[in-house]
């Protein structure tokens, strides 16, 4: 079976009738729309854990927030199919 890409996904998703069509499309092909706070959350959460030395998200955090926004963004763009990049 082939990779499905996120344009793929994301093609189905726009056929629903409402956002929230489109989001249950989205999700059940595992793909999520997320933004730099979003993912700034994300990051903070798993990789400082209840071991981290501040409660909330910080700047180093939001940081690589943009950066993994930016390669998804790249990764997105060129039609990399998942699990394929840099191979």
């Amino acid at each position: 079976m082939a990779t499905e890409t996120t344009r793929d996904a994301l093609a189905d998703a726009m056929q629903g009738e409402t956002v929230d069509d489109a989001m249950r499309t989205l999700i059940e092909r595992e793909v999520w729309l997320a933004d730099v706070d979003t993912m700034t959350q994300a990051i903070h959460s798993v990789y400082c854990g209840i071991m981290a030395d501040h409660d909330q998200p910080n700047e180093k955090d939001r940081e690589q927030a943009r950066q993994l926004v930016a390669a998804v963004g790249q990764i997105v763009g060129s039609g990399t199919k998942a699990g394929t990049a840099g191979a």
